[in-house]
């Protein structure tokens, strides 16, 4: 609101005078009250009037001009960078090489003698954690990666893999399979390893997996299945502080892939096997929402928890039986990230100031998504996929 300035039946608002001094309106007010008395001295001060008015209308106009341009609104840069971490693999045509894409720029984790994939990355402080695995010529061996710095997990004379690493102050968890040969066969050890030293999560002769690890301050939490020593189905379970916990007593097969803690809550997200199929679920402190429709065959991969909404990702399958990538929010599917009629998978999911980044593939591409737009991170000439995410704010 401008000033408004009175002259006895004369009135001039005044919007706008920055280029005016105040001294100006003050000499024209006091030349009127001094020549009052006189009709011509009135005629004059009706003139100085009309000149002090077109005066004001130019500087007006001419400041609101350039007002306007000054107060364009303008696109506010943010004050932070984002850093965006990937881990998986990348066929060189005969052999897999892990990979670690920061930004989308590739850095090799292998040297592609032999097969390796990087499954899992944490990022701490200026320290990139990478779990996986890497083929020593006859079997897997279990690799934890520091800043490209390989360190063996396992001792290579059994089969053994990383599945997720996660670190808190300055401990180093991670998770993975053991596979120890048994007289009539094999049996698969559920196994987190703390600083290098492994513990078995199951301790009877029955197989079980370890698929995830999160830590909650002092709180250890695995997530996996393990076989029924009686039907011999797999069961869903999350194990705390090495105390195991069945998610589901569906009798027909279930698996966890992934867990997920946020102000005290468990979630867990993997599948139940139900009228054939394997339909996608996700569970919060123990009780099961189912996700996808059993009409195809669909699993839960990984969750994410930001401001109290909950993303669980994972894939459906056409009725092609190819797998579409999909997110749900809230245990509601989204618009598909993946495009129909092409393979797809989706493997981890990750919130970073309320954007949302998710990281498979599609057809022979490693591909992460933002806010459902994709973006290839390979050129597609052979095989490729992203299996980890973290996203860093700098």
């Amino acid at each position: 609101m401008g000033l408004r300035v009175s002259f006895a039946n004369y009135e001039i608002e005044q919007r706008c005078i920055p280029y005016i001094a105040n001294e100006m309106i003050l000499m024209v007010v006091t030349s009127y009250e001094i020549y009052n008395q006189t009709h011509y001295m009135k005629a004059i001060f009706k003139l100085i009037v009309l000149f002090f008015l077109s005066t004001v209308t130019i500087s007006c106009s001419k400041h609101n001009d350039d007002s306007s341009e000054s107060t364009e609104p303008t696109e506010q840069l943010p004050e932070y960078t984002i850093a965006t971490y990937a881990v998986g693999y990348e066929s060189d045509g005969v052999k897999k090489i892990a990979k670690i894409w920061k930004n989308g720029e590739a850095t090799s984790l292998t040297n592609g003698a032999n097969d390796a994939s990087a499954n899992s990355i944490f990022v701490a402080g200026e320290d990139v954690y990478v779990a996986g695995y890497e083929n020593n010529g006859e079997r897997d061996v279990a690799v934890l990666w520091k800043n490209g710095v390989k360190t063996p997990l396992s001792d290579g004379s059994r089969p053994a893999y990383l599945t997720s690493v996660v670190v808190s102050g300055n401990d180093v968890y991670a998770s993975g399979i053991e596979i120890f040969p048994i007289s009539n066969g094999e049996r698969y050890m559920a196994r987190v390893w703390k600083n290098g030293i492994a513990t078995s999560l199951n301790e009877s002769k029955d197989n079980a997996w370890a698929t995830a690890v999160f830590v909650a301050g002092n709180d250890v939490y695995v997530a996996g299945y393990e076989e029924d020593p009686v039907t011999k189905f797999l069961v869903a379970k999350i194990w705390k502080n090495g105390i195991a916990t069945v998610l589901t007593n569906n009798g027909n097969g279930s698996k966890a892939s992934s867990v997920f803690i946020s102000n005290g809550d468990v979630y867990a997200t993997g599948l139940q096997y139900t009228n054939g199929e394997n339909v996608a679920y996700i569970w919060k402190n123990n009780v099961p929402t189912q996700l996808s429709n059993a009409a195809t065959s669909a699993s839960a991969t990984s969750v994410f928890v930001s401001e109290n909404e909950v993303y669980a990702l994972g894939t459906v399958n056409e009725l092609n039986h190819k797998r579409r990538a999909t997110l749900w929010k809230n245990g509601f599917p989204l618009k598909p990230l993946s495009m129909e009629g092409v393979d797809a998978t989706a493997n981890s999911v990750y919130v970073c100031e309320n954007d949302v980044y998710v990281g498979g593939s599609q057809d022979k591409f490693a591909i992460i998504w933002k806010n459902g737009e994709a973006t290839k991170i390979t050129n597609g000439s052979t095989t490729a996929q992203v299996n980890g995410l973290y996203i860093i704010k700098n």
